[in-house]
């Protein structure tokens, strides 16, 4: 199955409802996704750009983005990015295929002398 990295900002009224009554928000975001065929893998919460970041593991992009819309349709949330995650393995087999394959050359760019195109 595949994971995705969902990184989300909080609104300043989530954060106040938070401070006010702390939960462990795991929990909840877990039952969702197993109620979707989705697997919660890890909650953190972070410093910068983004409040926090969410794994889970789905068998597809579809069930993952169901997993994402039904989280962040509350209003809770103010910014999300998804970004599906690649084993190194899926990646090492990737580079093989792209290292086998003949490369395009760019329209209308001059090509260095000594420099070959595929």
């Amino acid at each position: 199955m595949a994971q995705y990295m969902l990184q989300f900002s909080y609104t300043s009224d989530a954060w106040a409802a938070l401070s006010r009554k702390p939960a462990n928000r795991s929990k909840p975001l877990a039952a969702l996704a197993t109620k979707l065929g989705a697997k919660l893998i890890s909650l953190h919460y972070t410093m910068g750009e983004y409040d926090g970041i969410s794994v889970i593991e789905a068998r597809n992009d579809e069930t993952a983005t169901a997993v994402i819309m039904a989280a962040i349709a509350p209003g809770h949330v103010r910014a999300a990015k998804t970004t599906r995650l690649y084993t190194v393995k899926e990646t090492i087999g990737a580079l093989k295929k792209a290292g086998g394959a003949a490369t395009l050359r760019p329209q209308g760019l001059r090509v260095p002398v000594g420099l070959a195109w595929s």
